[in-house]
């Protein structure tokens, strides 16, 4: 065979590369040997695996060294006792998955990195013990970042925090595939981020919330929440929806929460609190206790489709017309086995404002299957092309003096105890069964061309 130029010439530079391999580090120091490849090791100041004392002046040598050159500084497996330790521009820290233990102590030690770039974390296990960190406010994590251009966190452990797993404000990057756990407040709090990804992690048994998105003012976020596996969410400081939550984003605007299976949350699997532009897509979510997912109070814009519902009080809620809330699409969704909390809801979709419900399937919702309004509160919706089964009322819409207008057509009605399609004043059905009889009577509603077995 002929070689030309070019594959003699990547020819070379591989032989000359497996050589160097083979050839090991030069014979100087192993701190010289290492700066050479890009890689420094704690060991190298004087940091050791299971020591029984604390580390932590050595560890923050070792950070602000490794930062200043640039190169990734590396946790051999082990057990390391430390405090407080600040990250800065350029740290890289990598460890042995699962193996690497920053063991912070009982007085409040964490990780914090403020005004920076460049930052991650690889590999590392973060176990606050239950202790650690103590104070106030959703800053107090056991890493916490303030304006980070660009932080990556990536395959870690956060575990045992008495406050948040990971505190993000301003900050930009990504935290994937990451199992974050036993936190008392939320795994991943998140404040103003500015072009952030959340996805492929697990968080799993913290105390009231999993994952929160919030923004201090109202305004554009874009936070991407992907293919999260999401469980064990409880609500222990209370509250009627603000703890408990898989997922819950507040005036953070153009959130996207996709694929993601959000199992055992005390209230709702995801929450969007005054979120305009928001896409929940393709979601998997069971055994809620409230809300399985809920679009609420001050928003325009909100895309609810594909998800699948399993076990709630209610399957989809988009509501608070009086603060706002309006415009949204909820289809193609699958909600069944809804129950009654308190003797209330068992509803599967609820809708209020301008909005349009298609193509979703409701099985099992004593409650009802689909209520448009709340009273007055009903403006402009259509509710078309659904498939409701084993419902108290197949579908029902406000027809008090000054609700708005519903389109009710072409859906198919089985099985239920009060009617298929009724006319209601809040919660109580008035008048006949309106997919058997004529709606003439009531001039804010147009019903025709359902089906009710």
């Amino acid at each position: 065979m002929v070689l030309d130029r070019r594959q003699m010439m990547l020819s070379g530079i591989g032989a000359s590369a497996g050589l160097t391999a083979m050839a090991g580090p030069r014979t100087t120091s192993a701190h010289a040997a290492d700066s050479q490849v890009g890689v420094q090791s704690v060991a190298n100041y004087g940091v050791r695996p299971n020591a029984n004392k604390d580390q932590t002046a050595a560890l923050q040598v070792a950070i602000d060294a490794a930062a200043k050159s640039g190169a990734i500084l590396h946790v051999p497996a082990g057990e390391y006792r430390t405090g407080d330790l600040t990250l800065r521009t350029n740290s890289l820290l990598s460890g042995v998955p699962g193996l690497s233990v920053l063991k912070f102590s009982a007085d409040g030690g964490t990780l914090t990195v403020a005004s920076a770039r460049n930052v991650h974390l690889t590999g590392l296990v973060l176990d606050g013990a239950k202790s650690a960190p103590t104070g106030e406010g959703n800053d107090r994590a056991l890493l916490s970042a303030g304006k980070v251009e660009g932080l990556f966190i990536t395959n870690c452990k956060i575990a045992g925090s008495r406050m948040n797993g990971l505190s993000l404000r301003e900050c930009s990057g990504k935290i994937t595939d990451n199992d974050i756990s036993t936190a008392a407040v939320t795994g991943i709090f998140c404040n103003d981020s500015i072009g952030l990804e959340i996805s492929h992690n697990h968080v799993h048994n913290c105390g009231n919330n999993g994952i929160q998105v919030w923004r201090s003012k109202a305004g554009e976020d874009g936070t991407i929440i992907a293919q999260n596996r999401i469980d064990r969410i409880r609500a222990e400081a209370g509250g009627t929806g603000q703890n408990g939550n898989g997922i819950n984003v507040f005036k953070a605007d153009s959130v996207q929460v996709t694929g993601n299976r959000i199992t055992d949350c005390d209230f709702s699997a995801i929450r969007g609190n005054a979120a305009s532009d928001f896409q929940v897509i393709g979601n998997s979510c069971a055994r809620l206790g409230e809300v399985a997912i809920y679009a609420e109070f001050g928003f325009e814009g909100t895309i609810i489709a594909n998800n699948l519902v399993d076990k709630a009080a209610t399957g989809i809620s988009i509501t608070n017309f009086n603060e706002g809330g309006r415009m949204a699409v909820a289809q193609g969704n699958l909600v069944r086995n809804l129950f009654l909390r308190g003797g209330e809801r068992g509803v599967g979709i609820a809708v209020e404002a301008d909005a349009m419900v298609s193509g979703n399937l409701v099985e099992g919702a004593p409650g009802g299957g689909i209520m448009i309004g709340w009273g007055k509160y009903q403006r402009d919706v259509n509710v078309t092309g659904n498939l409701i089964r084993e419902a108290r009322i197949g579908i029902g819409v406000s027809t008090a003096r000054d609700a708005g207008y519903a389109y009710i057509t072409n859906n198919m009605i089985s099985v239920t105890s009060e009617g298929g399609v009724r006319a209601m004043d809040h919660a109580k059905p008035l008048g006949p069964d309106l997919a058997k009889s004529s709606s003439e009577s009531y001039r804010n509603i147009a019903v025709f061309g359902n089906v009710s077995l």
